[in-house]
């Protein structure tokens, strides 16, 4: 049976792909794919994403506001901000987290995008990993995990896609 998720993606997707393995000079087969999948409705992200790309006045800001600009959608919505507000709360109140790494996933789009993911049925695709232990960040996937939301890396997307590079 095909695989019919929706993929969500995490800002450090775009930001590694570009700065590493899929730069835009070496592989811009990678960027065409993603602008395909998301013109299907497979791979998307949201408004708060492409403000931290924006930030980066580079060619992967320019990128995300001229080709992938229509794949990011809004999380400006009664029940993804109801989500949003449970997700928070759970950081809040979750000892195992400093409160710089609290302020910094609250003014972040990370509670953003797992809310959307929540409300949605999407998967985030993530370059993040769970971390019991950690107090320094609040990891995506320690989130995910809590709420229920699935997640997978970059790599993970493009296999359940059935993408090849050939």
């Amino acid at each position: 049976m095909a695989d019919s998720s929706t993929y969500v993606l995490d800002a450090n997707v775009f930001i590694e792909a570009a700065r590493r393995y899929y730069a835009f000079d070496l592989a811009p087969r990678f960027w065409e794919i993603l602008i395909s999948h998301a013109e299907q409705g497979r791979i998307r992200s949201i408004d708060r994403v492409k403000k931290e790309l924006e930030r980066g006045n580079d060619e992967l800001a320019c990128w995300a506001k001229e080709e992938f600009t229509q794949s990011f959608v809004s999380t400006n919505n009664g029940e993804i901000m109801g989500s949003y507000a449970d997700i928070m709360t759970w950081v809040q109140n979750h000892n195992q987290f400093s409160d710089a790494a609290k302020a910094d996933f609250a003014g972040g789009a990370d509670g953003w995008l797992t809310a959307y993911a929540r409300v949605e049925g999407c998967v985030i695709v993530t370059h993040e990993v769970p971390a019991p232990d950690v107090k320094r960040k609040v990891p995506i996937p320690n989130v995910c995990q809590q709420f229920n939301v699935p997640f997978v890396d970059t790599f993970g997307m493009l296999r359940k896609l059935g993408v090849r590079f050939e």
